[in-house]
This record gives C-alpha cells, structure tokens and sequence, in this order.
C-alpha cells in the first residue's frame, strides 16, 4: 500500500471534565499521561503509525489547544503541517468531512482512519491486524465502524446490533444504531448476543464518506468546502474560515452518515483493551492494581484502604479505611469521590464555572506556546509567578495598563527589551517593568530560563495584556 493513501484522522478538541481536576478546559486529558508515560495523544498518533502504509496523521483542534498539540507532536518527532483549526465545534461529521477533503488533494483514492484523541488501546499489536482487516473491507467500499465486545451492561456508550456477515472475518453488516439504553436493556443486550459498544472509531474511503454524506447530509459538505477553501495557514496551522464553518450544521458522523447509509459495517474488535476512559473509575479499571485492589500513583500513604485509585500530583496523600473511592490531588483543587458517582464530576465543575472561578479551566501551571507560568503566591494589588521560558522561544512584545512587574532570573539567561532599552541578564539580576511600558522577554540560550515575577496594580488579569508583535500569530 502508498504509504501517502492511509490518513489517520485524530480528533482531539474535547474538553474532558469528568476527570477534572487533573483535565480542565485549557489543557484536557488527551494531553495528560493518564494511563503510560506519553499523552492519550501522543499515544494515540504512535498507535497510528505503526499501521503499515500510514502517513502523517491529520489532526483537527480548536485555536485554544493549537500549541499544546504542536509541543507533543514535537516531542514525539512528528511535523505538526497538517494540524486544522475549527473556529467552533461542530461534532465529528463536519470535522472528518474537512480531513476526508484534505487527503483528496494529496491522494485521489486516500483511506481514512478516524480516531478519537483520548481513548487507551492496551494491545496495540492486535489493534494494528484489525486495521489492516478494516483496511480490506474499507477498499471494497464499505463504511467500517469498530465494535468492541461488552463485558458488562454498561449504559454509558450507545451499541451497535451486527447483521449478516460480510465474509471478512469478523466484519458484519450494522443493522442498528443503538442509543444509550438503561441497565434493563443493556442486560438484554449482552444475553442476546451480537451486540457491541460503539467505539467512535472508523476507516473508509475518503470518497466513499464523502459521496454518502453528498447523498445525505449535502449541507454540511457544501460548508466544510467553503471553510477549507476560504481558510487560511497561519505557521504550521491551517484555520478554517470562521463564518463558513460557524454555518455548517453540527451533527455526528453516526447520526448524519452511518445509521442511513446503506454500507455501514462494523468489525469486532476483540481483545485490543480498549477504553475511553470517559471517568475516573474507567482509568482504575485498567490501571494495575496491588493486593488490595489499590492503584496508587505519586506521594501516596494508604492504611487499611480496598479497592481505591489514589493519584498525587504535587504532595504527600495519605488515605485510610477507605473503600471503591476515588482520590485525586492537584496543586490547587482535590476530588474525593465515590467509584460509582464519578460521573457527577461534571456537575462540579459545572458548578465551577457559574461561579466564575478559574479551577474550573485552568491550572494551577498553564502552559504557553513560549513555555509556562505557575501561580505562586497572590494577595491585594500583588501577585506571584514562577516563568519558565524554552530555549530560543520569545514572549510578544506588549505593554499593560493595570501593572507594573519586576523580573528576577533565578536560571539562565534572559534578553529584556524594556521600553527603549535593550538589556541581558544573568542568574540573581533583576529587571523593573513599569505600568505602561512596552516590553519583551526572551530566551537566547540553550537552557531553560527561569524567573520569578511579582506584579502589582490595581488589575491582575490575564486579559491586560496588549501585544504589538507576537511570532506565535496572538496580536
């Protein structure tokens, strides 16, 4: 096979809240080590290439999480070129139509798989032979979705009822789409037999998915054609036109292709351990256990605790005669939860955005493009950040109204442009910026650098900021 015809499609805008604290809104889990020591995407884009006749995947994001998908490319040696902006969210069908569309221009008979950034697969060896079996049923034309086998009644995924065989093993026709049953049903389901969880994942023919969706949903193909041709590369990102997007209807693939088209096929996907990890006591179902049942991971003390997940992020946690709980600590927010009301922690953080407070989307340590910033310390008119800066990477050139800052480096070398002033500094030197003035920071070494900033004003935000230069395509 042309290794150029194989596209994985990764899509990786969600938000994740139902493993907050450790996924907010500005940095959810498919950009957390939750289950290996890589990212679920990072995972999920080496998991791809390592199917025979794969390129370099198409990934679809939104403008917020851009440069968090650019790093963890990098980091695993993957070029970000094909990375693409939607302006807003408009469910699977419209996303994949834009991939399907890109992989035309480069291959007339170009494959497409579709994957979801935040899934686990366990057994990758059995995952990439199901794909070349997906690859098969997919050339014939076919609309191949995966099912997974049930273990349990689960009411959380939707199903799918298989029809006759296709003859490739495993692959049967899909006689229904099943929406999330309650537990009477689900039980039902695995006594009948033929059922299976609705993975989310997909392979076929690029333009055999956009033929049925012309046929089906020609709405939706008619945007995703005026966005793609109206949008614009800005770095290594191509952003779709907003106000042709933003009139595309928002609709799954499920609902607009696979539960009308007459070539829907589902192949079993046995044995791959698969998981979406869609809360925190799916990620204890498949994280290893001691002899009590417990996964523990950071700075953890049990005694006498069954049956837990236990996770430290940033201090000593210790826990004692607990049962089936949850523990999650981060720097600045902790869950305690029972294992079966996790699903209620999308409640709390519901809860915390009405309430206008940042734990709900940020970290304690958000991360730029340029590096990160960590809160440290706050108070009236002040506040405290430890700033680490990449080696070469270089902050906006801006100026506040509310704030003056003072900079000291604690490691490295710093490049300080501070109104007409060009400065370097070195380990224990220190800079004022006053209220007003415009200014630069940059990293010219080949170490991180490391600083502590305090402001003070009237206003602290993160919003009292004006750039007039930005090589990141922020001003």
């Amino acid at each position: 096979m042309n290794p150029s015809k194989l596209f994985p499609v990764i899509l990786s805008g969600g938000s994740g809240t139902r493993m907050w604290p450790l996924s907010r809104a500005a940095y959810p889990k498919q950009y957390l080590s939750l289950h290996g020591s890589h990212s679920l995407l990072q995972q999920t884009v080496l998991r791809a290439s390592g199917i025979e006749g794969a390129g370099a995947p198409i990934v679809i994001t939104n403008d917020a999480q851009r440069f968090l998908v650019a790093e963890q490319l990098r980091e695993i040696g993957v070029a970000s070129g094909r990375v693409v902006l939607e302006p807003v969210g408009r469910n699977t069908a419209p996303a994949v139509a834009v991939a399907a569309l890109l992989a035309l221009r480069e291959a007339p008979d170009a494959m497409l798989l579709v994957l979801a950034s935040d899934h686990v697969i366990v057994h990758e060896t059995t995952f990439v032979a199901l794909m070349n079996r997906a690859m098969l049923a997919a050339r014939g034309g076919e609309l191949v979705t995966f099912g997974i086998l049930p273990t349990e009644p689960h009411i959380g995924y939707g199903y799918i009822r298989r029809g006759k065989s296709l003859g490739e093993e495993g692959v049967f026709r899909v006689e229904a789409f099943v929406e999330k049953p309650d537990a009477a049903r689900a039980t039902q389901f695995l006594q009948e037999g033929g059922y299976y969880w609705n993975s989310g994942m997909f392979m076929f023919s690029a333009q055999a998915y956009l033929a049925e969706l012309e046929r089906l949903r020609p709405e939706i193909l008619e945007a995703c054609r005026a966005a793609l041709e109206h949008g614009q590369q800005d770095l290594d990102f191509l952003r779709l036109s907003a106000p042709h997007f933003e009139a595309c209807p928002s609709d799954s693939i499920d609902y607009a292709v696979m539960e009308h088209t007459r070539h829907a096929a589902v192949l079993e996907a046995a044995d791959i351990g698969w998981s979406d990890i869609g809360s925190w006591s799916a990620l204890a179902e498949i994280s290893g256990a001691d002899a009590d049942g417990n996964f523990l991971k950071g700075d953890v003390l049990v005694e006498g605790a069954k049956n837990s997940y236990v996770r430290a992020e940033s201090r000593l946690v210790a826990v004692v005669g607990i049962t089936d709980a949850i523990v999650v600590e981060t720097a600045d927010a902790v869950l305690v939860a029972r294992k079966d009301c996790v699903q209620d922690v999308k409640k709390i953080t519901e809860r915390l955005k009405d309430a206008g407070r940042s734990e709900a989307t940020l970290h304690r340590k958000v991360y730029r493009p340029w590096g990160s910033y960590e809160g440290v310390d706050s108070g009236e008119r002040f506040q405290v950040k430890r700033i680490v800066v990449k080696p070469g990477a270089t902050l906006s050139l801006q100026m506040h109204y509310h704030r003056a800052e003072h900079w000291v480096v604690v490691r490295g070398t710093a490049r300080v442009v501070n109104g007409e002033k060009e400065i370097l500094l070195s380990e224990n030197q220190s800079v004022y910026i006053p209220l007003g003035v415009r200014h630069r920071l940059e990293n010219p070494g080949k170490l991180p650098l490391e600083l502590i900033e305090v402001q003070s004003g009237a206003y602290l935000g993160e919003d009292d900021i004006v750039r007039f230069q930005d090589q990141y395509g922020r001003s």
